[in-house]
């Protein structure tokens, strides 16, 4: 597990997938208002970094299969 920490791909992998879950959380919570002047910006901004938190720790413990397929596809 510490080994992909000190991997390139996997730092742009991770980087990439929580930059995409901050943008679809922050769309999910905005799409929650009837109306755009409803939009509570403070509860999209928290609950879109949590979002991308959760991310980046999901990617350090689980892993991420794009860069683990990799990674084993260069062993064989």
């Amino acid at each position: 597990m510490l080994d992909r920490l000190k991997d390139k791909s996997f730092w742009e992998a991770t980087a990439i997938r929580a930059i995409k879950t901050v943008c679809q959380t922050a769309i999910a919570t905005i799409g929650t208002a009837f109306v755009l002047s409803d939009v509570n910006w403070g509860v999209v901004a928290s609950a879109s970094v949590l979002a991308g938190i959760l991310s980046v720790l999901t990617s350090i413990v689980v892993g991420l299969p794009e860069v683990d397929s990799y990674e084993s596809s260069e062993e064989e």
